[in-house]
């Protein structure tokens, strides 16, 4: 029998079965096959953090079918990705197998590679190790940690802050810097100061400009003309003497290139660059990584997307070396290869960075088999990892110094000349765009590149004519909000979080509506704020920098084996334990009154006049103030019941006016080529959408509705374009044909969102994915997930139409038609036969109502509701993207599991890329007192 070798995507395991040939059979987990179900007593702290693991129906699924192909063979590889993620799916697999008693016989081994090429492949069949029981650990600390914190933060919120969300470990430390960053910006008082500049012409007649640096005799600071009058005095001055140089100073600087990418830098100049999001870019790494098809040959083309090491293979630095060599001559290799090391706190570098599996597939070779995203990001990747390896340029810099005869008024002039480009031939690192940077003139209204400025030639004693002098008025800037990029990377810096969770801390805080992302930049809701100045005035500890980054380096030492997961998660519980206790007391008078002090300057800012802010508009004596209510937080008349004066946190209407351009009215784009009509996007009580002329009518003289189609979630009115706009009014648009069925796989947009379907089969669209651009991997990528919902059963008897059984939000149930009926309580999916499936609709069978028509005032809709057994409804339609998902309001953990609840309605889990949402299956417990099996460890993934 051949040998089972698991990987965590089907992608990858259809490439490195062709790599491994009929010896082998490759599977796939869908990545987590179980996971800590999220009610109250999955972790218990009191039984040494003793858990309970519980598998849905795919990870169920998933498991039988590696159980199967396991019969006869000899040997298990688990081969899930080369991180901690992949260490615990690899052994939840091992125990979900060894409980099912289908590992009797096999030796099971644990191989990693970091890129999915026949060379590594192979070579990690040959170097096997075992499973890495530290890394386990540390994911198992790291999962009660996250569990622990939300589930016990989360209902002491939902009690003293009605209508907040839930709380997270770390997406809370992210949420307080980004409260912060806004707090810093609304305290931020502009201060002027003036510069003066003066226009000069050297002997030979080349002008320049030079700057005013001292004045009488005395070295001018930012502040030292604060006003126009001292500006103009200053001006006068320079207009009043003759000038020669004073000095010519010169000197050569080296430059080096930056080091190839690790995760969050990628993300970060995949933001800066490319306006790509975290999500995005790292599903666009993924689609890299696991390989596409080039030559009739799946390739992976870059290494594993999840690292924070910068180092290299030997054998890729001197490809990298020789491709350099060859296409821009030996002056742009440096003597010897360069070798990295990285600066971000808490490092591992347990893996390469993020490079080309092989340089010679340039940007320009593979482009073809690349959609838009792929060529774009894999450009980038290709490039930073040649320069890295690529000569140092140098700038010949330049500091002129003119003086009037006294020597007392002294303007400076600087400029550089690129002398040798080095690595700037290929590759230029983007700078942020920050307060100091705009000082330092690196970033002006029209971009001005540092590199091009220049000057003329000049000597000392150089007589120079003067001309125009300016004086210059300027403000001081805030700090900037943070992007995705300055975000991402203050993170790092800070040592909070780990590559693989940067995506899903920054789409956290936007689904739980405390942030929201404006002309990429991050700004806290009101309702983040509130959630933020609540933990830092009772729980600071705990969303604390410095704490958490503590915890993260605890967590790194458990993965080095250096400490006992154990003993860390008592240490944290029992403090963590007091804290919560405390607040039990705590009444939400004395919330909102912390929350009132800390945040009035926000919600009540000074006037113009010096007029109370807090005046109650509609009475005469009442003062406004923060209230809560069962729905959340409002701004209310202290006066109450006489003054029933309130308003909402934030007017109506006014979140995101401003930021489109369609306060006004439609902004039009252009027209339609095919029709001539006038295509517009227009900001409807729904969202923004765009328009196909203005309707018209039809035969009988009724009126008809123009085309219309709403924008996704990513996509920017802003910068939306006519070709796009007139893409997302053909939606649906068609893929190509699905291998299984040959029925056409189609892309569109559905009440809820962005979706895929073939034949009956809908799958929503996940963030990061463009409806407009989706390809063929991704969509089977997709509906792979969508099929197992769905099993097909069989024919009815009486019509030969499909009978299937599908999961639904609260079970499974079968379908034949429109008819359905639910399953017995305990009854599996894929134990249900065809004439079970068949008696049930005829014993229980219920019909689908019709959708109903837009005058029912809501009777179709109830009606439906009633017929659906386990949310049927919801499999009629596509299922709403997470991205566009508004947080479930959260039911009170012991509540949840007395009536149990929907995991929707569960306190929501801090996220994470790989983690399938948990549904009722029997639970596998790890006891208090056994740790996972620990077998030799050989080597760390």
């Amino acid at each position: 029998m051949p040998d089972v070798v698991v990987v965590e995507s089907p992608a990858k395991a259809k490439t490195i079965n062709k790599y491994l040939g009929r010896d082998f059979t490759v599977l796939a987990s869908f990545g987590h096959v179980r996971d800590l179900p999220p009610k109250d007593g999955s972790v218990r702290p009191e039984e040494d953090f003793a858990m309970d693991w519980e598998s849905e129906d795919r990870g169920e699924r998933q498991v039988n079918e590696i159980a199967r192909a396991l019969r006869g063979a000899r040997r298990l590889f688990l081969a899930t990705d080369p991180d901690r993620e992949g260490e615990a799916i690899s052994w939840h697999v091992q125990d979900m197998l060894a409980r099912k008693g289908a590992l009797k016989g096999v030796e099971v081994r644990r191989i990693t590679f970091n890129e999915i090429t026949k060379r590594a492949v192979q070579y990690a069949i040959d170097h096997p190790r075992d499973l890495d029981a530290p890394l386990i650990d540390a994911y198992l600390a790291r999962r009660a940690l996250d569990y622990l914190v939300g589930f016990t933060l989360s209902p002491v919120l939902w009690r003293k802050l009605p209508g907040s969300r839930s709380a997270g470990r770390v997406q809370s430390v992210a949420l307080r810097l980004i409260c912060e960053r806004e707090a810093e910006i609304e305290a931020f008082r502009a201060r002027e100061y003036w510069t003066v500049e003066g226009r000069f012409t050297t002997p030979a007649g080349a002008p320049f400009t030079a700057r005013l640096t001292h004045l009488d005799g005395r070295k001018l600071e930012q502040f030292d003309l604060p006003d126009e009058a001292s500006a103009l005095r200053a001006r006068a001055a320079v207009e009043a003497g003759e000038f020669g140089v004073l000095s010519v100073e010169k000197r050569r600087v080296r430059r080096n290139p930056p080091p190839p990418f690790t995760t969050s830098t990628l993300q970060q100049e995949a933001s800066r660059k490319l306006g790509f999001g975290a999500q995005l870019t790292m599903r666009t790494a993924q689609q890299l990584y696991e390989g596409v098809e080039i030559g009739g040959e799946t390739v992976g083309l870059i290494t594993y997307m999840r690292t924070d090491g910068v180092q290299m293979a030997r054998e890729a630095m001197f490809a990298i070396r020789d491709h350099v060599k060859e296409a821009f001559g030996a002056d742009y290799l440096p003597g010897a290869p360069r070798e990295y090391q990285s600066k971000a706190k808490n490092a591992q570098e347990a893996h390469e960075a993020i490079r080309p599996t092989d340089v010679r597939n340039t940007p320009e070779r593979v482009a073809r088999y690349l959609d838009d995203r792929q060529r774009k990001l894999y450009e980038l990747i290709w490039k930073r990892a040649v320069a890295s390896q690529m000569q140092s340029a140098e700038l010949d810099q330049t500091t002129v110094e003119i003086a009037d005869a006294a020597r007392k008024t002294i303007l400076r002039a600087t400029g550089s000349v690129i002398a040798f480009d080095g690595f700037l031939k290929l590759y230029r690192e983007d700078q942020d765009d920050s307060e100091a940077d705009r000082r330092a003139g690196l970033v002006t209204g029209a971009a001005e590149d540092e590199d091009s400025r220049t000057l003329p030639p000049m000597r000392e004693r150089d007589p120079l004519k003067r001309g125009e002098v300016t004086a210059l008025q300027h403000f001081t800037q805030p700090p900037p909000r943070y992007s995705e990029a300055s975000l991402v990377k203050k993170l790092e810096e800070l040592g909070i979080g780990r590559p693989s969770t940067y995506a899903s801390i920054l789409q956290t805080l936007q689904d739980r509506d405390y942030v929201k992302l404006e002309k990429r930049r991050f700004i806290p809701e009101d309702r983040g704020r509130l959630v933020t100045t609540f933990l830092v005035k009772f729980f600071e500890r705990y969303v604390d920098t410095g704490f958490t980054a503590g915890l993260e380096e605890q967590l790194d030492d458990i993965s080095g084996g250096k400490i006992d997961w154990r003993a860390v998660m008592r240490a944290f519980w029992d403090e963590f334990k007091k804290a919560v206790d405390a607040t039990k007391d705590l009444k939400i008078s004395d919330v909102i009154d912390a929350l009132d002090e800390e945040l009035g300057p926000h919600f009540f800012p000074e006037r113009e006049g010096g007029t109370d802010p807090r005046a109650c508009p509609a009475c005469s004596n009442g003062r406004l103030g923060l209230r809560l209510g069962r729905t959340g937080a409002f701004i209310g008349c202290n006066n109450y019941p006489e003054c029933r004066y309130t308003r909402p946190l934030i007017a109506p209407g006014a979140e995101g006016e401003g930021t489109t351009g369609l306060t006004e009215g439609p902004r039009e784009l252009g027209r339609d080529p095919a029709t001539g009509e006038q295509v517009t996007v227009r900001r409807g009580p729904y969202g923004v959408y765009v328009q196909l002329g203005e309707g018209g009518t039809d035969e009988k003289g009724k009126p008809t509705k123009p085309r219309r189609a709403s924008l996704t979630r990513d996509m920017d009115p802003d910068t939306l374009d006519l070709d796009r706009a007139l893409r997302l009014l053909s939606l649906p648009r068609v893929i190509g044909r699905d291998p299984e069925s040959g029925e056409e796989i189609q892309a569109g947009l559905g009440r809820f969102g962005p979706y895929i379907k073939v034949g009956s089969i809908f799958q929503s669209l996940e963030p990061g994915d463009d409806v407009l651009s989706l390809g063929m991997n991704r969509a089977m990528e997709l509906l792979a997930k969508a099929r197992a919902k769905v099993r097909f059963v069989g024919p009815h008897p009486k019509d030969g139409t499909p009978v299937e059984i599908r999961k639904g939000r609260f079970g499974p149930y079968a379908q034949h038609g429109k008819t359905v009926a639910n399953l017995p309580r305990n009854a599996a999916m894929e134990e249900i036969t065809l004439d079970e499936a068949v008696a049930l609709l005829a014993e229980k069978g219920k019909e689908l109502a019709p959708k109903g028509k837009a005058g029912a005032k809501g009777k179709a809709k109830s009606a439906t509701k009633r017929a659906a057994p386990n949310g049927a409804e919801a499999e009629a339609a596509p299922a709403k993207p997470a991205a566009r998902k508004a947080p479930a309001r959260a039911t009170p953990a012991r509540k949840a599991a007395e009536c149990a609840a929907p995991a929707a309605k569960a306190p929501a889990r801090p996220a994470a890329s790989r983690k399938p949402a948990a549904a009722a299956k029997p639970t596998a417990k790890t006891p208090a007192a056994k740790k996972p099996a620990a077998p030799k460890k050989t080597g760390k993934a």
